[in-house]
């Protein structure tokens, strides 16, 4: 019997990005899926767009595996309570397989993770442009970290059956079995843009086509066997499952002060308060983790789609707003005018408001010229500059989500700027890569370009539901 700690699993790797490891472990998801394998889908980094395309292949919540936002001792829980029930896990790496947070050596690098799932690693390389090559660049890979095991190769983008004939030849000196081998195929890439793939959600027909003909070509390409039992070699891991009940019960320094401000109960005494989180093709980027902590706080979850809803749920007492692309739907944003004044309400009003990136867009008071809710007086525009890396953040003041003092790891990724960058009271205050302050505290609301993962601080959740309560 397969128990949770043993689930098969193992770790779609890559020397170098656009080596085709989505398209590999997509899938690979989906082919394993399709012979009636209940498939757990997983991340390796901060990446909100790919697990989108994992859930379709699978039909499971896609989740992320971060060394980094989370630390390297949650790595095993969350995998284990995203696997459980399932037969098979894949875990798509991030960037080439040695690249992690800069500067922090291995820490959050799929070779990282691998190694704290215990998993073994597939090697996906790009195979065009060379061939007896292949062999020094995979035995490189292979004997650069003793502790990171290379169970196979797979060939992506071989251009015909003499090109595979010295490539296999060549790998032969390695030791290392090749596993699969994928001709070029253009019915397989997915469009993208500044930063990254289109979500699902905003082409979700044309996004199922892409992933069965991904399916198609993994399983007409791999051998198929030969990787579910080189998953199965997966070393047991002796953590338990994270569980979001127990996550949000147990003490945390400084998250667990009341600092509570005066307010009322509501007249039920108390109830599950209502926490209205945003979705749709404009806010795709958000963990789940982050709901399921807020429905083990105690909240009533509600999704809602401010491209469509015109109202917030009613009876909202809470909100989040998380990531996406806000100026891909600016106009349709900004004609919502009914969802952008309740959401200034609601603000107004003193109720805690939680928003990320793409959320701390729709709340200033315009994007790119277009009217948005007005809660922030600061104005957004697309730029042309990139803004990426993890941080290391500490919270300036108090608010609606930690106290200050409180340490956080998050992600910045966006091509967007907001100014000013901070407000009178800003939310957080980076350590790296350079210091300065960033964001908007005001009333209940925290916003911030700033992503975390409330996994690693689940006091995050419970004090937002406690101040649901009281506000």
């Amino acid at each position: 019997m397969v128990t949770s700690s043993s689930v098969p699993r193992l770790v779609v790797a890559a020397p170098s990005s656009r080596s085709g490891k989505t398209t590999v472990a997509t899938g690979l998801m989906a082919a394993f899926a399709a012979r009636g394998l209940a498939v757990s889908p997983h991340k390796v980094g901060p990446d909100y767009i790919d697990p989108g395309y994992h859930a379709l292949a699978t039909g499971r919540v896609g989740r992320n595996l971060d060394a980094y936002l989370c630390g390297p001792e949650l790595v095993g829980p969350l995998f284990l309570h995203g696997a459980r029930g399932c037969d098979i896990a894949v875990v798509e790496g991030v960037m080439g397989m040695y690249d992690g947070a800069a500067g922090e050596g291995e820490l959050a690098s799929t070779a990282h993770v691998a190694k704290l799932l215990r998993a073994p690693v597939v090697l996906v390389v790009d195979a065009s442009s060379q061939s007896r090559s292949v062999a020094a660049l995979v035995h490189g890979f292979v004997s650069f970290d003793p502790e990171v095991r290379v169970g196979g190769v797979i060939l992506n983008k071989v251009a015909s059956d003499r090109h595979e004939e010295l490539l296999r030849e060549a790998l032969e000196q390695v030791g290392v079995p090749v596993l699969g081998v994928l001709r070029r195929a253009p019915q397989v890439d997915t469009p993208s843009r500044h930063l990254g793939l289109v979500p699902v959600a905003e082409r979700r027909a044309a996004a199922v086509e892409a992933v069965a003909a991904m399916a198609a070509q993994v399983s007409a390409g791999c051998d198929l066997e030969a990787l579910a039992g080189l998953a199965r070699s997966a070393g047991a891991l002796s953590c338990a499952a994270w569980d979001a009940a127990e996550a949000v019960s147990s003490p945390t320094h400084h998250l667990t002060r009341s600092d509570k401000r005066p307010g009322r109960r509501d007249e039920a005494g108390g109830g599950a308060p209502r926490v209205a989180v945003a979705g749709g093709p404009a806010f795709t980027f958000s963990y789940a983790e982050h709901a399921e902590l807020l429905a083990a706080a105690g909240a009533d979850v509600v999704p809602f789609d401010p491209l469509r809803d015109e109202e917030l749920p009613e009876g909202t007492s809470g909100l989040v707003i998380g990531g996406g692309f806000p100026e891909v739907y600016a106009a349709e944003l900004s004609a919502n005018e009914g969802l952008r004044k309740a959401v200034a309400v609601l603000a107004e009003s003193g109720a805690p408001v939680a928003a990320e990136c793409a959320g701390l867009l729709y709340l200033c008071r315009e994007l790119d010229g277009l009217p948005m809710c007005g809660v922030l007086d600061a104005g957004a525009r697309m730029t042309e500059r990139l803004t990426l890396g993890y941080r290391d953040a500490v919270a300036v003041g108090d608010s609606v989500l930690a106290a200050a003092g409180t340490r956080m790891r998050g992600h910045e990724f966006h091509r967007t700027a907001v100014e000013p960058g901070s407000g009178a009271d800003p939310a957080w205050g980076f350590r790296t890569p350079h210091r300065r302050v960033e964001g908007f505290v005001q009333r209940g609301v925290h916003a911030s370009y700033l992503h975390t993962h409330w996994a690693a601080e689940p006091g995050v959740a419970r004090r937002f539901v406690e101040r649901c309560r009281t506000s």
